[in-house]
């Protein structure tokens, strides 16, 4: 593959050589994988049943659902078939689209959950105001720009990564991701990655930062409710949110701020599992679990 431009194909990740395991592996992804879709799907309908839950945050809450369930379609269904077909092949242009689609998702995630953090401050610390300012016209261009910033944000690190020369074909990972792809780089450095990587950690930083702010000042405003009863329902929709945003930056820092390692090592895989997997199967569990509105329509469903 030395001194090539392009390769024709891509080798994923093998977690073993073994049949047996293979198939195991296909098992397990596999349940992940249906657990994932089955518990966002419950959410989207749950929101959909009832028009109690027709407003600003279950519409943003089933965006993020939307796009949880689009991180595991880009990413899972390809490392199953080659698990079950024994091979560890992806086309080129298919590794490419996978690293568009993730990035696109997970930007559009961090977008949407800065914004679900507005949508809180705003319902909280100015309840007067919150049918003016997240109406559902501006919610519809909210989510508008949501999507067009996951897509921009794809398409940047597709380009950058893709401009490459590749020495090699070997991806030490089960799905296509940036770091592994520029370790496979002829010159070593991307000045055209390294700008967008850059550029994305002061992003990154930027709505984290707004999202602490945000709810440093909704909890000040709580604190100040006179009855119990008021502070626990406040409280109740901004547990949830938070839990999930500090599961997937910690999951994501810890993914990305180690070396990108050139040899296999079970670390990463767990690490990899923690940050592209995990979030999409827990988010709709953490915002289930403290919000009675949506697990009683979920008992309604279920009954039904």
């Amino acid at each position: 593959m030395e001194n090539q431009t392009t390769v024709p194909y891509f080798l994923l990740l093998e977690f073993s050589n073994n049949r047996h395991l293979q198939f195991l592996h296909f098992f397990l992804f596999f349940v992940l994988y249906l657990a994932t879709v089955t518990t966002n799907l419950l959410i989207i309908s749950a929101v959909a049943f009832d028009n109690r839950l027709h407003s600003p945050m279950y519409f943003f809450l089933t965006n993020l659902a939307l796009q949880d369930m689009a991180i595991v379609s880009a990413i899972v269904p390809k490392s199953m078939i080659n698990s079950l077909l024994n091979t560890r092949q992806i086309s080129y242009f298919g590794c490419a689209a996978q690293v568009f689609l993730f990035f696109c998702f997970e930007a559009s995630d961090l977008s949407l959950l800065t914004v679900m953090a507005y949508d809180r401050y705003v319902a909280i610390c100015n309840p007067l105001h919150y049918e003016m300012v997240m109406n559902w016209k501006h919610c519809a261009k909210i989510i508008l720009l949501v999507w067009v910033t996951g897509i921009l944000y794809g398409t940047l690190h597709t380009s950058g990564s893709f401009s490459i020369l590749f020495c090699s074909n070997v991806v030490n990972k089960f799905f296509c991701d940036v770091p592994q792809l520029l370790n496979l780089s002829c010159s070593g450095f991307n000045l055209l990655e390294f700008g967008i990587i850059v550029a994305s950690i002061i992003a990154g930083l930027g709505c984290f930062t707004f999202i602490l702010v945000s709810y440093a000042v909704i909890f000040k405003t709580v604190l100040r409710i006179p009855s119990e009863k008021g502070r626990q329902k406040a409280l109740s929709t901004c547990i949830p949110h938070l839990t999930v945003v500090f599961m997937f930056l910690l999951s994501g820092c810890i993914s990305y701020l180690r070396p990108s390692a050139y040899t296999l090592s079970y670390l990463d895989i767990g690490l990899t599992v923690l940050y592209a997997l995990l979030p999409p199967l827990f988010n709709p569990i953490i915002y289930s679990m403290r919000n009675k509105n949506i697990k009683c329509v979920l008992s309604q469903l279920w009954r039904f």
